[in-house]
């Protein structure tokens, strides 16, 4: 996303972003974008994690379900943990495509469908470093208030206990913080990154759709007079690419959350493995599971990368920079 005609490749006060304000950029957008969609990434995690629909029968019932029962601030369970490493996360993904498009594209240049994806390939990789911990904490928190509906008001206080061995040890509200250390005690490392392996199968194809789709779709609205597109196309162009990259992997992060949620309801299903996973959704819930949150997912991850272009056009990290010399 380095070509002159890519919306975050021109700023006001220079040709070429620094990676510092690449990085800045990313995070900004990160910040904003999941202020602004994260009660809805909650209902999507929600919807895939339930078994047909026993409690929710939607986006927006889940919602108005969420907010009667926990309060506005319920929706934004688990938003700390994502507002806290999306600024990395971000970072990472954009700054890292840029790398790889200017490595495998001679500067960025020369436009050739082939490196495009390699080198979004090369950003999904990249990312996972913190998505993965990110999504894992994420989830717990998320489903907490789903957990507590299913299994009654009598066994609320049980689904808020320790998210990881299920250990008297924890026995108070679920937190980030706390569910971390459960992990790192009991799994080490490796309990922090459950799912890796789901979790690129998930990134990695995205970043392949949307970075070469969002460049070209972009390079549709370059005029000849700026050599660059306008920001509303920029921003449509991030919205359209976001959508289609998000619903075309959704049966991938369908399998991510329910093999990372960690606590399940009664009656649910612990998973061995993505194979294992797979095969239980399809034979249980039917092919139609594979695509819960789909719409969730398009409303949360179009906005996000709109947003992201946007900052990219208006070059916020080369302005804060600016106003640092």
């Amino acid at each position: 996303m380095s070509k002159p005609d890519l919306s975050h490749s021109v700023s006001p006060s220079s040709s070429r972003p620094s990676v510092t304000a690449k990085l800045i950029n990313g995070g900004v957008a990160g910040l904003v974008g999941v202020t602004c969609v994260f009660p809805i990434d909650l209902a999507k995690t929600r919807l895939q994690n339930q078994h047909g629909k026993d409690i929710y029968k939607g986006m927006i019932d889940c919602l108005m379900k969420t907010a009667r029962a926990e309060g506005f601030l319920g929706m934004y369970r688990g938003a700390a943990v994502n507002l806290t490493l999306v600024t990395p996360e971000k970072a990472i993904k954009l700054a890292a495509n840029d790398f790889f498009r200017q490595l495998l594209m001679e500067d960025g240049m020369q436009r050739n469908l082939k490196m495009e994806m390699l080198a979004g390939c090369g950003a999904g990789i990249c990312q996972v470093v913190v998505t993965c911990p990110m999504e894992m904490l994420k989830i717990q928190l998320q489903d907490a208030g789903r957990l507590a509906v299913r299994q009654g008001s009598t066994s609320a206080h049980s689904s808020s206990r320790s998210y990881t061995t299920g250990s008297a040890s924890a026995h108070k509200r679920p937190s980030a913080s706390l569910i971390a250390w459960e992990l790192l005690r009991t799994q080490g490392l490796a309990g922090l990154y459950k799912g890796l392996g789901a979790t690129l199968l998930r990134d990695i194809p995205f970043s392949i759709i949307y970075f070469p789709l969002f460049a070209n779709l972009n390079n549709l609205g370059v005029t000849e007079s700026t050599g660059k597109a306008s920001f509303a196309h920029s921003f449509m162009s991030g919205c359209a690419a976001g959508s289609v990259a998000a619903v075309a992997v959704t049966p991938l992060d369908v399998l991510k959350t329910r093999i990372q949620t960690l606590k399940k309801g009664l009656g649910e299903d612990s998973y061995s493995g993505i194979t294992d996973c797979a095969r239980k959704l399809w034979i249980q819930e039917g092919p139609s599971a594979l695509m819960k949150g789909a719409g969730c997912r398009a409303l949360v991850i179009a906005p996000l990368f709109g947003i992201a272009q946007g900052v990219y056009f208006v070059g916020i990290g080369e302005r804060i920079l600016k106003c640092c010399e």
